[in-house]
């Protein structure tokens, strides 16, 4: 049987088991950290390593311990030069300090336990329960993905595949076959023979039956060698045989208003959300193309570099930019292979009716073949107070208010802060689209 013993360090000398298995422990207290955390963290800096604290209660282990409410002790520590065997001793306050400028003037209390996460640890964090929602199609069509599945029994395999309850049970059966003595009739003829060896002054009988006890243990032991309790033979193995999955595959299409009506403040907003959402669909998805389009009065296909850095500007017409999105997915990415998903960010303004040109191309055109559809408008802090009402806001909002297809979601976004509950929203687990 071979032995595999993992001797790779552990990062900073630390173990990194019991990180994990604490992390595990205190996953609840540490989302409600992250979240926390999160508010003043720009998208720039997700990325990074942070230091977040949980209450010290979150990482003690569970034991079972004396009510201190209760019972009767009647021990001295060492080291006490105060009281003596059998004093009594008032029970200290039950009130919990708290560390920092808030501590309480009396008890005992815990500061927070603080820690470092590491960048990866703090992303799978952020991302742990957000997906695209309905992606439900498949392809085969590029590549193959394989899963290995339980194919009955096999007589060779890894160590760590062996059928217990198979290999016991044919170690049985041939154990009967060969008739096999058992350790119990052993040990009754071992303790028959210790019983005949401590009478001093056996009878000719008594040496007989001794005699005829060692050869029988003699004949056990040796068909105990030849018939081990467990053989080779009897070891089976779980079979795995590889069998073809689909491939989930699915496509992005960014479309950014980066004309003149859009400022910079409005297009720095934009591109952290979609820095956002780039960095959730690289990290959570194998398969997912993302396409940039950027657009003014015409819209193009651009990298991502052009499409994050390009200071181009110019005036406003959205509908080029779902067009073009139509003939890009119409050439590469038929409906049938691939879960199509849309993120559009704009200032809502646009040219007079282009409004309305965008809302028919929607329902008539784009929304059939989608999995969803998410717009976020960029407003000032000015206009996000004046509109307030879910009905008021630009003429690309309130045309898109009049789509009530479940795969379509609007929101707004007016100041970093709201990127991050707005990408929660739009993309929570078990989301089947509904409107924001």
């Amino acid at each position: 049987m071979s032995h595999f013993i993992d001797r790779r360090l552990n990062p900073k000398g630390k173990s990194l088991g019991n990180r994990q298995r604490f992390l595990r422990r205190a996953r609840g207290q540490i989302k409600d950290a992250v979240a926390k955390s999160l508010r003043n963290r720009s998208v720039k800096e997700l990325e990074k390593s942070g230091k977040i604290s949980i209450p010290a209660k979150s990482t003690a282990e569970p034991r079972f311990r004396l009510d201190p409410a209760s019972g009767s002790r009647e021990h001295v520590h060492p080291g006490n030069k105060e009281f003596a065997e059998g004093d009594r001793l008032r029970k200290p306050p039950s009130g919990r300090g708290k560390g920092g400028k808030d501590a309480s003037d009396s008890g005992d209390g815990e500061d927070n336990f603080s820690f470092t996460l590491t960048q990866d640890e703090f992303l799978d964090i952020f991302f742990d329960d957000l997906e695209l929602p309905n992606m439900v199609k498949t392809s085969l069509k590029e590549s193959t993905a394989w899963q290995y599945r339980r194919a009955g029994l096999t007589v060779v395999g890894s160590p760590t595949n062996m059928n217990l309850v198979r290999t016991m049970r044919n170690a049985h059966g041939r154990r009967l076959a060969l008739k096999r003595p058992s350790t119990e009739e052993v040990n009754e003829l071992k303790e028959r023979l210790f019983a005949l060896e401590g009478i001093a002054q056996p009878s000719p009988d008594q040496v007989a039956e001794r005699k005829d006890i060692l050869a029988k243990l003699e004949e056990m032991e040796s068909r105990r060698r030849w018939a081990p309790y467990i053989d080779p033979l009897d070891v089976r193995y779980n079979a795995y045989e590889p069998t073809p999955i689909p491939t989930t595959a699915a496509v992005m299409f960014c479309l950014m208003d980066v004309s003149g009506s859009m400022g910079e403040r409005e297009k720095d907003l934009a591109k952290r959300f979609y820095m956002l959402l780039y960095l959730f669909l690289q990290r959570r998805y194998e398969k997912v193309e993302v396409i940039f389009i950027r657009h003014t009065h015409h819209a193009e296909e651009v990298d991502e570099e052009t499409f994050f850095y390009s200071r181009q500007s110019g005036g406003t017409i959205v509908s080029t930019a779902i067009e073009v999105m139509q003939d890009i997915q119409r050439e590469r990415f038929p409906t049938d292979q691939w879960n199509i998903y849309v993120a559009q960010a704009s200032d809502g303004y646009t040219q007079s009716g282009d409004a309305q040109r965008c809302v028919q191309l929607l329902n008539e055109e784009v929304l059939p073949i989608l999995q969803y559809y998410a717009y976020i408008e960029i407003l000032d802090e000015r206009e996000m107070d004046v509109f307030s009402d879910p009905d008021a806001g630009a003429e690309l909002w309130r045309a898109y208010r009049s789509i009530t297809d479940d795969r379509f979601a609007q929101t707004r976004i007016s100041h970093p802060r709201d990127i991050f509950p707005v990408f929660r929203e739009l993309f929570a687990k078990d989301k089947q689209g509904a409107a924001a």
